[in-house]
């Protein structure tokens, strides 16, 4: 899938491809300054925040660099037959926010359409999941204390300001679950500066940070921070585990006697060592992506009608495989065969980018509608809808877009 925001990253950051993402800090600005903007605007934000039920602590408001009480900006709306539904106070998050406060909601991609295509073309991009977090600032207020996140993070100043202090990592590839604590920043400060709209910077897991406006005076700061949840020999480790189930010897209980205990232990060792063999960490990185099921969408229902437009919502590119007597297409843990004479069709189907069956068919003088259903039922395609289209309309480049008839 080609994106305006995942090609404009890498210009900004001076990256070709996702190699560099974790090895070192860097900065940048995105060269179309409308783009952030396009991706969100602090409006947005409040809109997306008062028209869906949310709690914490998915939904957050900071003060002073403390969290506050959720019964401070959130209410129980109660229809007449009792039934109760948690909201956002506008009014009571409008006081907090003119006198200065820190909101977040989290996983707006799971909310907005837009952020739900960028992280999905950011997938596509890293091989790697993606969940995106929006920050909105106002007046002079304090940020986070001083912290460091558990994943690889790409932050984009969308409007306004903001302050900020990066130092390098205390201990090296820290994790969520680790063997010791992390909790001691180094001394050197890596950088400080502001981030003004439309600029971008890259801190590897691990990284000290922290973001502040308190000498900023009145005014905003809106930025996303999109987290790239990459894998380790500890997740290798753990997926090798789940393999191992497959094999009698490790189902066997364990001998706690002196005579055959270390006799298990030496027969383990071996068939750990043949077992990793077989499932080698390629192996295990190709499964997850083939085998991880699609995200939330619309299904495919015959009762409302034919789909005119499809997209593909896979979290990773599917992988198409020419068998010569067949098509195999692999995604979303299935594996689906189609004629080779579909092959034309399915790229365009496949490619991320919304697709319009009539141009398709135009193109390749094929069934495109019964393709489009299989990829629909088996839930590697959903029907375009309105407000799933409008998160790729002006962002993706490629593919037969709805939007853009061809010549």
């Amino acid at each position: 899938m080609e994106h305006h925001f995942v090609d404009a990253m890498e210009k900004a950051l001076g990256w070709i491809g996702p190699e560099k993402l974790g090895k070192e800090f860097v900065r940048g600005a995105l060269d179309d300054p409308g783009l952030c903007a396009r991706i969100l605007t602090p409006s947005h934000l409040l809109d997306l925040v008062m028209r869906r039920s949310l709690t914490s602590p998915q939904f957050r408001v900071f003060q002073g660099g403390s969290e506050i009480h959720p019964s401070r900006f959130l209410e129980d709306a109660t229809s007449r037959r009792g039934q109760s539904v948690r909201i956002a106070d506008m009014r009571r998050l409008g006081r907090l926010l003119r006198s200065g406060c820190t909101l977040v909601l989290d996983q707006t991609d799971f909310f907005d359409p837009t952020m739900e295509v960028v992280c999905r073309a950011l997938q596509w991009w890293s091989r790697e999941l993606v969940q995106v977090n929006a920050y909105l600032t106002t007046q002079a207020t304090e940020g986070f204390p001083l912290h460091w996140d558990d994943h690889e993070v790409v932050i984009v100043q969308l409007a306004g300001d903001k302050d900020w202090e990066v130092r390098r990592c205390s201990r090296v590839a820290p994790m969520y679950r680790d063997a010791e604590p992390n909790d001691t920043p180094p001394d050197e400060i890596l950088w400080s500066g502001t981030l003004h709209a439309g600029e971008i910077m890259h801190l590897p897991r691990g990284y000290w940070h922290r973001a502040s406006r308190t000498d900023r005076g009145d005014g905003f700061s809106l930025h996303a921070t999109f987290g790239f949840v990459k894998r380790t020999g500890v997740s290798w480790l753990t997926w090798l585990a789940d393999q191992s189930r497959r094999e009698e010897l490790f189902r066997h209980d364990l001998e706690r006697d002196a005579l055959h205990g270390p006799q298990q232990t030496d027969e383990l060792l071996a068939s750990l060592t043949s077992l990793a063999a077989g499932y080698p960490i390629g192996k295990f990185l190709e499964s997850r992506e083939y085998e991880r099921e699609t995200c939330r969408h619309v299904p495919e229902l015959d009762l409302l009608g034919d789909a005119d437009s499809v997209v593909c919502v896979a979290d990773f590119p599917p992988r198409t495989e020419n068998k010569g007597e067949f098509i195999e297409v692999i995604s979303g843990g299935r594996r689906i065969t189609f004629a080779p004479a579909a092959a034309p069709a399915l790229e365009f189907l496949l490619s991320g980018a919304p697709a319009h069956l009539g141009q398709i068919r135009e193109r390749t003088g094929l069934d495109v509608a019964q393709l489009a259903k299989i990829l629909m039922e088996e839930e590697i395609c959903a029907p375009l809808t309105p407000e799933l289209s409008s998160g790729y309309t002006g962002l993706t480049t490629n593919g037969v877009s709805s939007k853009s008839p061809t010549s």
